[in-house]
């Protein structure tokens, strides 16, 4: 949208940028990410020793997200003093789920479909890779705006249905 600012009768127009916030909370996400991708992809590996594909894709991103859950509160999107951990728990874990489900049927297609038939002389080591770290890309997009749009932030969800819920002590009709 662009805005026209006039100056001593001299009118400029500009563009308005993104805010640097919204560049600063994308980096800090980014790099807790690369925290939570870091364990998904290392314990991948290691659990991939034990499961088939899915399974330890899976387990993976379990795992990241127990790890990732406090510093991406606390550093990405600064919400560190909320008071609402308990409600950011339950949205980051709904908001987990879904890029969990992107993350593990994107790297089973991306096995599947395109490296399997496309790159048949790697290893199937290095096709595993290859797809977990597609899946893990596009879940890393499910995630950030996900919990950028809902997690850690009021959605005044919670107060509806709490001002719709019976108080204690009264009776339902």
């Amino acid at each position: 949208m662009a805005r026209i600012l006039e100056v001593n009768s001299v009118k400029v127009s500009s563009i308005q940028q993104p805010k640097s916030r919204d560049y600063k909370s994308f980096f800090s996400f980014f790099l807790t990410a690369l925290l939570g991708a870091s364990v998904n992809f290392i314990t991948q590996i290691l659990y991939r020793n034990y499961f088939d594909f899915a399974t330890s894709v899976f387990l993976g991103y379990l795992t990241a997200t127990v790890v990732s859950f406090v510093p991406t509160k606390r550093f990405a999107f600064s919400a560190g003093k909320t008071g609402n951990t308990g409600r950011e728990a339950i949205k980051f874990l709904i908001i987990a789920l879904v890029a969990l489900i992107v993350q593990v049927y994107v790297s089973k297609f991306t096995l599947s479909w395109i490296a399997n038939p496309l790159f048949p002389g790697l290893s199937p080591f290095w096709r595993e890779k290859g797809s977990h770290v597609v899946g893990m890309g596009l879940s890393f997009l499910a995630n950030y705006f996900g919990h950028k749009l809902l997690t850690f932030r009021s959605t005044g969800m919670y107060d509806k249905l709490r001002s719709r819920s019976p108080k204690q002590g009264e009776e339902q009709l």
